[in-house]
């Protein structure tokens, strides 16, 4: 295991810049994940790290040691592709052995290695199959298991899941994450998406053009986002944001009424205020916070909450309501969410405000 820092990491392609000097310092042990719709350099990033992309500017330090020069065999990193990439012509116990292709290990050791990893990864009784004879799902452990028998100082992980149905890959975010518990293992993991993020990691480093916005915990990014980007692409459905202009009695919506102001003054009167959609929910009677009114334009019936799309001011704002209360389209709703429980974002800069 080891620590991994980036010191100013940048990298060029000609004359374009696509990572813009990113500092991260990940801990011995955690679970990392790098995430950020495409082209934002997430993956750039994980090559950097595991030396199949040239460092433009910066450092890179595994275990503390600089490893720009250093060629990826010498990094002691493995990596697992979205790409399955093992070979259709070896057996599973032949793919996961392919990973000590280079070692001095003994036959004996190998075999030992090969056994554990397939073991731990519930792959002993799938040893002598050929990969046409297994689903994504086992596929994956066995690109995964490979990895495993070198025992790196870090895994990682690119989009490794992108492949998957939608069943597989809840169960591979399981199966990954408890691997990480049992082995220990420094893991950099990129997805595009913001539930694998959330469910898998230790900290999430949120990117967007090449740049790191925001690293928390995935609550702390959840509960704290620190601009708009951020807090709508954390969370699902993405967070409701309401026009708004500040005056000195308070914050009067587009949508109608009025909120507390934030704490922090804003550049502008201009402003939007935040809301997620579960805590938006229907109330007879509200008082204080945010409340918006209107027609059901669609309902999505989800099993444990029926997600509500309100129109109302001329934007439809999404609610949430039980899933055994299920409104009609047309039915006039009013929704409701406490004070403590709004965001609020300067309009010209896109930076979060502090709430009251």
């Amino acid at each position: 295991m080891a620590t991994i820092d980036l010191d100013r990491l940048v990298k060029r392609y000609g004359q374009s810049t696509v990572v813009h000097g990113i500092d991260l310092s990940i801990q011995d042990g955690e679970f990392v994940v790098l995430v950020g719709p495409s082209g934002c350099g997430k993956s750039t990033t994980l090559r950097m790290i595991a030396g199949l992309e040239e460092i433009s500017e910066g450092h890179i330090r595994i275990g503390g040691q600089v490893v720009n020069d250093l060629q990826p065999k010498d990094r002691n990193i493995a990596m697992v592709f979205q790409n399955y990439a093992i070979y259709p012509h070896m057996s599973v116990a032949e793919n996961i052995a392919f990973g000590l292709y280079r070692s001095k290990l003994s036959k004996n050791e190998k075999r030992v290695r090969v056994e554990q990893a397939a073991e731990t990864l519930g792959l002993s009784h799938l040893l002598e199959r050929r990969p046409s004879a297994l689903s994504g799902g086992q596929r994956q452990r066995v690109a995964i298991g490979r990895a495993m028998v070198r025992d790196p100082a870090a895994f990682l992980f690119d989009e490794p899941l992108s492949n998957l149905d939608a069943q597989l890959r809840t169960q591979m975010r399981i199966e990954i994450k408890r691997l990480h518990h049992r082995l220990g293992t420094t893991s950099v993991f990129v997805t595009h998406d913001q539930v694998e993020a959330m469910t898998m990691a230790d900290r999430i480093v949120v990117m967007r053009d090449g740049r790191i916005l925001q690293v928390g915990t995935p609550l702390e990014l959840y509960e704290k986002p620190v601009d708009i980007f951020t807090a709508r692409f954390i969370g699902s459905p993405t967070m409701n944001l309401l026009s708004a202009t500040l005056r000195e009695s308070g914050t009067d919506l587009a949508t109608g009424g009025s909120v507390p102001p934030p704490a922090a003054p804003a550049t502008t009167a201009a402003i939007l205020v935040g809301v997620r959609p579960q805590d938006l929910v229907p109330a007879s009677a509200p008082t204080g916070g945010l409340t918006v009114s209107g027609p059901v334009a669609l309902v999505e019936t989800l099993g444990s909450e029926t997600l509500v799309h309100i129109e109302s001011g001329g934007e439809t704002i999404v609610g949430s309501a039980p899933g055994r209360q299920i409104p009609r389209v047309g039915e006039v709703m009013t929704l409701h969410a406490p004070t403590e429980r709004l965001y609020y974002f300067d309009k010209a800069t896109e930076k979060a405000l502090a709430a009251q």
